[in-house]
């Protein structure tokens, strides 16, 4: 995350390495040091640490696959779960088209 850091405020950074008293350093295109701006990079590091922690939800989530999630809506509108009413939807009659024009061998 702090290589991330260093790339969003400093545009010309390309580069990052670990110093071997575990500061970064950054080089730039033409391979010449960056001076880094440390306040800067730590307010950035908390801004994606913060911004990470506030889409955990979306981590969270285990939905299905998007074609499975849709074989799911298919057969519960077949099975008439919904009604007769989804059976006259554009979903339900566009996919019965192609399913009764291609049938399971």
């Amino acid at each position: 995350m702090i290589e991330q850091a260093i790339r969003n405020t400093h545009s010309s950074a390309v580069t990052t390495y670990v110093n071997e008293d575990g500061t970064y350093s950054a080089l730039d295109n033409d391979g010449n040091s960056v001076t880094l701006d440390q306040s800067l990079i730590t307010a950035e590091v908390n801004r994606l640490q913060t911004e990470y922690d506030n889409n955990q939800y979306q981590r969270d989530r285990q939905y299905a696959p998007t074609g499975d999630q849709l074989d799911m809506l298919w057969h519960s509108i077949d099975a008439g779960e919904f009604g007769d009413t989804a059976k006259q939807s554009e979903f339900y009659t566009a996919n019965k088209a192609v399913k009764d024009a291609n049938p399971k061998p």
